[in-house]
Formats: C-alpha cells, structure tokens, sequence
C-alpha cells in the first residue's frame, strides 16, 4: 500500500513526455503545429462555410464576402435602373417628335384642302380676267348710234384679238387641220369626198374649227374626208 505524500516530502519533478525521436537523428526536437485561426483572427473574405444541413466538421470557405454579394447585386439593380431611366427618356423623346410630326402633316393636310377649295372656286379667275375687256369692247360697240360698217367691222375684229388672246392665256388653242391627215382623236367628219387635189384620209375641208384646252380635246374638229379621185376603189 502507498502512503501517501506528506507537505513535508519534498516535491518530486513532474515527468514530461519526451519528443518522439526525429527521423533525422535522435535527440531531435519536432517542430510546433500550428493551429488553425479562430474566425475572429481570420482575415475578410475568411468564414466558415457553413449552409443548412452542414454539420461540424466542415472547413472554412476561404474568398466568400457575403457584404460583396450584397454589393454587386445592388449595382445590378442599379445599373437596370439607369438604364431604364434612359429608355423611357427616348421613349419619351421618340413620342414627343411623333407628335410634333402628326400636327404638322395635319396643318400640310389642312393647307393642302383649302388649296384645292380655293383653286376650285377661283379657277376662272384668271380667264374670266381676260374676257372683261371683250365685254367692254362689245358693249362700245353696241353704245355707238351711227357707226358705219366699217366701223363695226374694225371694232368685231379688235373684239375677236381680244378674245383670241384670253383664249391663249387659258392654253385654248383651236385645231384647223385643213389639209392633215385625219385622226378620230381630234376630228370630226362630217362627210367623205372624192379629190384628185387631197390624197385619200386626209381632210378637204373645216367647216368648224375645234378646241383643245392644254392637251384635251375641248371640241373635235368638223371636217370633210377625202376618199381619193373619183372612180378610185
């Protein structure tokens, strides 16, 4: 049985473990371990991994900043945000010049119609400014008591110049086609005649003069047709 040791025994050295000998030759130190730094001394971007279901034992995830994450999707957002921004301004922009388009093609279109109102109410403004000074002449002539006919004859033909030329001024010029070959287009025959003098289909004679206003026919032409010489089938 062992005693046990009194406060008076002297105190006896504690025995340590010795190193396990080193490969290397005996007497040979091992060298220290170091041991992992707790979360708190480890350095940003430095946590445990940890996600649901993970139990202990799992090491830490090294480069995971979850503040990082946070960050870069709010930039996302951002940046979504911006560029929504300048979408609805050229959307806006875009609207804008659309309107400013319609409201003009509507007043071009407005214009247009009171264009085509005014040309059609005031066409014959023009010829009819022509055609007053042939009244005037026609009513002088008219207001002289005693003219003789060489007179009357001198104002009709001054008269007929005038009128003549607000014919021209309206572009209505008359077709006198003696002589030309006839076209249904633009003559009238009255009758078909034999001549030596005229080749066949073409005309002998004018009985009426047409009109033609720019280039349509206003009024044919009345003529008479050649057939040939007499006797010619």
């Amino acid at each position: 049985m062992v005693n046990p040791r009194s406060a008076s025994d002297p105190e006896l050295p504690q025995h340590e473990p010795s190193a396990s000998p080193s490969p290397s030759g005996a007497g040979a130190t091992a060298p220290p371990v170091a041991s992992a730094p707790s979360d708190a001394a480890a350095g940003p971007g430095v946590g445990a991994a940890v996600g649901p279901g993970v139990g202990p034992g799992v090491g830490v995830g090294v480069g995971v900043d979850p503040a990082g994450l946070v960050d870069g999707a709010d930039l996302h957002v951002a940046s979504d945000a911006i560029a929504l921004i300048e979408a609805q301004a050229r959307v806006a922009e875009y609207h804008e010049a659309y309107l400013r388009a319609k409201a003009e093609m509507e007043n071009i279109r407005r214009r247009a119609q009171e264009d085509i109102a005014k040309t059609h109410k005031y066409a014959i403004e023009n010829f009819a400014e022509a055609l007053v000074p042939v009244i005037d002449s026609l009513e002088a002539a008219l207001a002289t008591p005693a003219a003789t006919p060489e007179q009357m004859r001198s104002g009709v033909e001054i008269t007929l110049r005038q009128l003549l030329s607000a014919f021209e001024k309206a572009r209505l010029t008359p077709i006198d086609p003696k002589g030309d070959r006839f076209d249904p287009n633009r003559h009238q025959a009255i009758s078909m005649v034999p001549s030596a003098e005229v080749a066949a289909q073409h005309i002998v004679a004018v009985l009426q003069k047409g009109w033609v206003i720019a280039d349509r026919v206003l009024k044919p032409a009345l003529v008479t047709v050649s057939n040939g010489p007499a006797g010619q089938a």
